[in-house]
């Protein structure tokens, strides 16, 4: 089979600051040049899947019906880090108290897991 996931597309209301959150969140660079309604953002060190910001108007869905999953190495770390990116902290009543995530959102409200994930076998690929 020759079929890989190329990029995964987020829809944006303000690409400038969304460009800025997701590229400090996941040490992502964006190619130039940035179009007006679109860019296109990848690894910094080449590993992963592209994310792409599609400022294109969309009416947002609860619960989400697509979202990312982030591993983290220290997952308390990490949503400090996003915490302090602009990222805010999404409570549900439903969250199993053994839960492996945390549900968080980008500044404009679209949905991502942080996941513990310090036992995960791509760590060392990644190093």
């Amino acid at each position: 089979m020759s079929l890989v996931v190329g990029s995964i597309v987020i829809r944006v209301d303000n690409l400038a600051r969304q460009v800025g959150f997701w590229t400090r969140a996941l040490d992502y660079v964006a190619r130039e040049p940035i179009d007006d309604d679109f860019a296109l953002l990848h690894p910094r060190t080449g590993v992963g899947p592209n994310v792409s910001l599609d400022a294109v108007p969309a009416a947002r869905h609860l619960p989400p019906r697509i979202h990312l999953d982030l591993y983290a190495e220290d997952q308390a770390a990490e949503v400090a880090r996003l915490t302090a990116l602009g990222a805010r902290e999404v409570h549900w009543s439903k969250r199993p108290a053994d839960a492996d995530y945390v549900i968080m959102e980008d500044p404009e409200g679209n949905r991502f897991c942080v996941i513990a994930a310090a036992d995960w076998s791509g760590w060392a690929a990644r190093r």
